[in-house]
């Protein structure tokens, strides 16, 4: 009966085990789909939320660099023909402040309205000189505005007339200070007193520092994660009006400073960058890890600044069917009051080769010149990003302008950008704290699991190592004297045990077995 009872209460702890794996593979279903939720909710743009103050004020540093090229040999360049010579200088770096402003939710909390403006403060620490002082010669990017605007003989006789009383020429030597941040051009002021829609002062980021720009309208994710930080309208726009199609002219993406939670690496990422006026994609490209942080590298394909001929969904990117520019170019005049500027990547990094060619002094590499992002696939977070874009002047000869005679159709470099930021110290502490929890609750379901086999495992050893004492405990009694011992004094009685003295007084003892030899002699 006890031997019974044992194996019953042994059978039930192996059955509580095994129900205790079963409801841990129940719960490794069903808490993933609970944490991922949670997730949903948490990381939305609303008051309350874990990244709404961070998305409103970021707190990790953010650097812009500037590099110039110096054209030294400009003079050749025009009157012989002769390949450009640049020199690559810089960087001028910039930590930029970028803090959003006005922030109003909109729609019943669905949505969220926001300037982005940028403020800039200069790092001499981390540049080569000093900007005020270091003059580049560059292409006058003025006098070219000006040449292609001009319509009509009267118009171009005028501008002509200018330049020579001005000598002003197609180059120009200016410090890095006046190039970025503006200076009073001779040529627009004049063109400013006939036409009050001429901005008199150019720079390449005139009016970019500390004005608000335009309105971002974004939705919070609250209604699908899918649109956390995705760009609802941009100066009151849901679509552009720049380019010749609705897929070109449609607003895709964040703005870069957001992205959905639970990433993927088969997706395409689409931010939207007023830089350039439109939306660009970005693919998985490979895993890293920042600061002990995980990450999925995404960055632009080739395809994203390809020739309407490599990728036919870019022919609506052409200004007209003449100006459609091979790869690696985006031609953003539409955008640009009519300018000529041409944006790529710096040192045409995924271009055409022969625009690479065309000049001495231009070396594109991936590691130099690549735009990336790292995203914490979870949290969808960006732990590192690098944004690199080279401005260009699209120079060619125009018609009623005999300095252009000798030119031939180039794309010359200016400058470019290089925007930088990595997670700081404190936001990692507080992402990988997330990460953890996220992490621990996920697993928990299969650490149950993982202690019902492991108690399981040890109730089976147990079990094998109790089965074999008990057989060695039977061998062993098996091996020792009987019960019913020889009697030492009567040896005469042949195989028969003596009884006990209780046994031979018994008159009952052996009355249900064979009888003793001393009974059936009587």
């Amino acid at each position: 009966m006890m031997r019974r009872t044992c194996w019953v209460y042994l059978v039930g702890i192996a059955c509580a085990h095994l129900l205790v794996i079963g409801i841990g593979l129940l719960l490794s279903h069903i808490f993933p789909n609970i944490i991922h939720n949670r997730l949903k909710r948490e990381i939305t743009l609303t008051e309350g939320s874990r990244v709404f103050e961070t998305w409103k004020s970021p707190p990790p540093p953010v650097y812009m660099q500037y590099f110039f090229f110096n054209v030294t040999n400009a003079e050749d360049f025009l009157k012989n023909k002769t390949r450009p010579v640049l020199s690559q200088v810089g960087p001028y770096t910039y930590r930029e402040y970028r803090p959003k402003a006005n922030v109003t939710m909109v729609e019943n909390g669905t949505k969220v309205s926001a300037y982005c403006p940028k403020t800039f403060v200069f790092l001499r620490e981390k540049s080569v000189g000093d900007p005020a002082v270091d003059a580049i010669t560059t292409v006058n990017i003025p006098v070219w505005a000006v040449m292609t605007k001009a319509n009509g003989f009267f118009a171009r006789g005028m501008v002509t007339l200018w330049m020579n009383n001005m000598r002003l020429g197609l180059f120009t030597t200016r410090p890095v200070e006046e190039l970025l941040w503006g200076y009073e051009d001779p040529l627009l002021v004049k063109v400013a007193s006939n036409n009050k829609d001429v901005e008199p002062v150019f720079g390449l980021m005139y009016k970019k520092n500390g004005t608000l720009g335009g309105e971002f309208v974004y939705h919070t994710g609250e209604q699908n994660y899918m649109d956390y930080g995705r760009v609802h309208t941009w100066n009151g726009q849901s679509k552009l009006t720049f380019w010749t199609s609705n897929q070109s002219n449609a607003i895709n993406g964040t703005d870069g400073s957001a992205f959905h939670p639970l990433l993927s690496k088969d997706e395409r990422l689409y931010v939207f960058t007023s830089d350039l006026c439109r939306s660009i994609f970005m693919e998985f490209e490979k895993d890293v890890t920042v600061k002990g942080i995980p990450a999925y590298r995404f960055t632009p394909p080739r395809a994203v600044l390809a020739s309407k001929e490599e990728n036919p969904a870019n022919e609506g990117f052409c200004v007209t069917p003449k100006q459609c520019l091979g790869t690696g170019l985006l031609k953003v005049s539409p955008c640009r009051k009519g300018a000529p500027v041409v944006a790529s990547f710096p040192h045409f990094y995924l271009g055409d080769p022969k625009y690479v060619n065309a000049f001495e002094g231009l070396n594109p590499v991936r590691e130099d010149h690549q735009t990336f992002l790292d995203l914490n696939p979870t949290t969808g977070v960006p732990v590192r990003a690098s944004k690199r874009a080279q401005i260009n002047i699209l120079m060619d000869r125009i018609y009623g302008f005999p300095i252009t005679k000798n030119i031939d159709q180039t794309i010359f470099p200016v400058m470019f950008i290089h925007e930088s930021v990595e997670i700081d110290d404190a936001s990692v502490v507080r992402l990988k704290k997330l990460l953890l929890i996220v992490t621990l609750v996920s697993n928990f379901p299969l650490i149950i699991v993982g202690l019902g086999a492991i108690l399981l495992v040890v109730f089976i050893v147990l079990l094998v190592r109790a089965r074999k004492q008990q057989k060695k405990e039977v061998k062993s009694i098996a091996f020792t004297k009987p019960l019913y011992a020889t009697s030492t004094t009567d040896k005469d009685e042949g195989p028969y045990t003596s009884v006990g003295e209780k046994e031979k007084e018994d008159p009952k003892n052996g009355t249900d077995m064979h009888m003793s030899p001393l009974t059936s002699e009587q």
